[in-house]
């Protein structure tokens, strides 16, 4: 499935975001190399080559370009601020206040921009809700409402049960029955993903950049009555273990637990995924004859489509019946990005 030079210089006039990740260009008379989506001015077809990773290109002398910058991956999260969030999740009681992060040689409009952008609300607002999380759980555990308020560095047992109805809908003490999901950022090769999950497992992992990703948290909390919440959960831990294990290729199966959410007929399509080996592919209609009807090739490419916890739910490893890679919530670039880490084709 090579593609040409003349699509991926057409691709790179157009700037098209789906070639994002699939191949960079050098350019021969200035010896930089740029991404697909570059919006520096392009250079004549004879004096580009391409390239299918960011190695290649250094190899071949060139230098990353200043305006695209190919060597980052756009939405992944600072290291100073994964340090911060590290921080919160070992004392959620922390509180974060700009002269600490003059202290620490950070700009705090900076990180105000960055929580903004990346997460729809002030860094402020972000501490106080990785703290509510907290504080929701040790209540759910028993612990005594006014002890766990102070604990979470609320300065009065007011604030707290104003910020925490705010959040939940419900005050601390009529909290009991009500269910929060979790969620994380986590970084990998391909880009950045959340993570959301329960007490019973992962209930969700997408790429930042997913399309209609609002929707899916609206429909996840709707399914759930739940709130997601920025905060920890016991199963992050061994999820970005075996991520980072599965993309450095030493690891074939997850184990950690999973708690999809959808229909029954939707979960029953998901339930012969996690059944294609690693290192295979199979077609819509080899997954519907395993499900039980040879028929159902549409509902069941429909119900791939509808998957929320990618990788983990290999729909990456179903592919069209003529051997092309179709459509993938990701992108195609990553489906083709992770059959060729399981060595399930050759490009």
């Amino acid at each position: 499935m090579e593609l040409s030079d003349q699509i991926m210089y057409q691709a790179s006039f157009d700037k098209n975001p789906d070639f994002e990740g699939v191949f960079w260009m050098g350019v021969k008379t200035t010896g930089i190399f740029c991404r697909p989506t570059c919006t520096a001015r392009k250079p004549k077809p004879e004096n580009v080559e391409f390239f299918q990773n960011t190695k290649e290109a250094i190899l071949k002398g060139y230098r990353p370009c200043k305006v695209c910058k190919p060597l980052e991956n756009p939405d992944e999260t600072p290291e100073y601020i994964q340090k911060i969030l590290e921080e919160l999740r070992e004392n959620p009681s922390l509180k974060f206040k700009d002269f600490d992060l003059i202290q620490r040689g950070l700009e705090p409009a900076t990180i105000r921009r960055w929580f903004q952008k990346n997460h729809g609300m002030t860094f402020q607002s972000f501490q106080r809700m990785f703290r509510l999380n907290t504080a929701f759980k040790k209540i759910q555990q028993g612990e005594n409402i006014m002890e766990t308020a102070y604990n979470s560095g609320f300065e009065s047992l007011s604030g707290f049960n104003e910020s925490f109805k705010t959040i939940f809908g419900v005050s601390p003490k009529n909290s009991k029955t009500q269910r929060i999901i979790d969620l994380k950022r986590i970084e990998t090769p391909i880009g950045t993903m959340y993570a959301a999950a329960v007490e019973e497992g992962i209930c969700m992992l997408e790429f930042t950049d997913r399309k209609m990703l609002e929707t899916e948290f609206t429909d996840l909390a709707k399914s759930l009555n739940a709130t997601i919440v920025q905060g920890d959960n016991l199963h992050f831990k061994t999820l970005e273990k075996e991520l980072s294990e599965y993309f450095a290729g030493n690891r074939t199966e997850f184990t950690v637990p999973l708690s999809p959410v959808g229909t029954e007929f939707q979960k029953s399509v998901w339930n012969v995924l996690l059944k294609i080996p690693y290192g295979e592919t199979w077609t819509y209609r080899k997954q519907s004859e395993v499900l039980g009807d040879a028929k159902k090739v549409r509902a069941v490419a429909n119900a791939n489509g509808m998957n929320k916890i990618s990788i983990l739910i290999p729909c990456h490893r179903v592919i069209g019946s003529n051997g092309t890679l179709t459509g993938y919530g990701g992108g195609i670039w990553r489906k083709q990005k992770l059959l060729e880490l399981e060595k399930a084709i050759l490009f």
